[in-house]
């Protein structure tokens, strides 16, 4: 990978260095949340209304106040301070739209998993996938309201994820919140990378 600038931003006429990245976890933990309150761009969605079909096959019984779902992807796009892009592809999270996940993650450098504490079972298969296909990634804690407060450490322990994974507890709703996560997906791919290379 090119080295990261250095420097505030980008000079004018530089290309910039650009990075995909995805927006993974369960139904309606948050996804597209954090696609919107980072991008600097108005966010492409691909929400529908959840309609008397979905019934019995999304449980919403834990996002009971949820109306509509990601039935392609999101996607956003922000420019760190270092000049670093980042464009960022949030994933369906019901299993009925997990055949378009291998066509978002072609040339995906790290992931994002989003995790509800009240649904831990619902990342499993995001965590699994990332793993099985060597992808770095990081697990970020969503804070609910009502939901219970779990340590990093916790979570980590239940999601049996190994010490090198960073688990961070977050607010995506919250802009900074959602640049700290993805920044620190960022570090987290540098550091994977680089090791990677000096096993080699």
């Amino acid at each position: 990978m090119e080295s990261v600038r250095s420097d505030a931003a980008a000079a004018p006429g530089d290309s910039a260095l650009t990075v995909k990245i995805l927006v993974a976890g369960g139904f309606g933990v948050g996804k597209t949340t954090l696609v919107s309150a980072v991008s600097e761009i108005r966010p492409l969605r691909t929400e529908e209304a959840l309609t008397e079909k979905s019934v019995g096959i999304d449980d919403t019984s834990a996002v009971a106040a949820k109306t509509t779902t990601t039935v392609a992807m999101d996607f956003g796009r922000i420019t760190l301070p270092n000049g670093l892009v980042l464009f960022v592809f949030g994933t369906p999270g019901q299993d009925r739209f997990w055949f378009m996940w291998d066509e978002l993650a072609k040339g995906a450098l790290g992931a994002v998993v989003l995790v509800d504490t009240r649904r831990l079972a619902d990342c499993f298969a995001s965590v699994d996938y990332f793993e099985r296909r060597g992808v770095p990634f990081i697990v970020g804690v969503n804070r609910f309201d009502g939901a219970g407060r779990h340590s990093p450490q916790q979570v980590r322990d239940a999601l049996d994820l190994p010490p090198d994974v960073p688990v961070i507890d977050c607010d995506v709703r919250d802009r900074e919140d959602a640049k700290m996560v993805l920044i620190t997906l960022v570090e987290h791919i540098m550091r994977t990378m680089s090791g990677r290379q000096v096993a080699y």
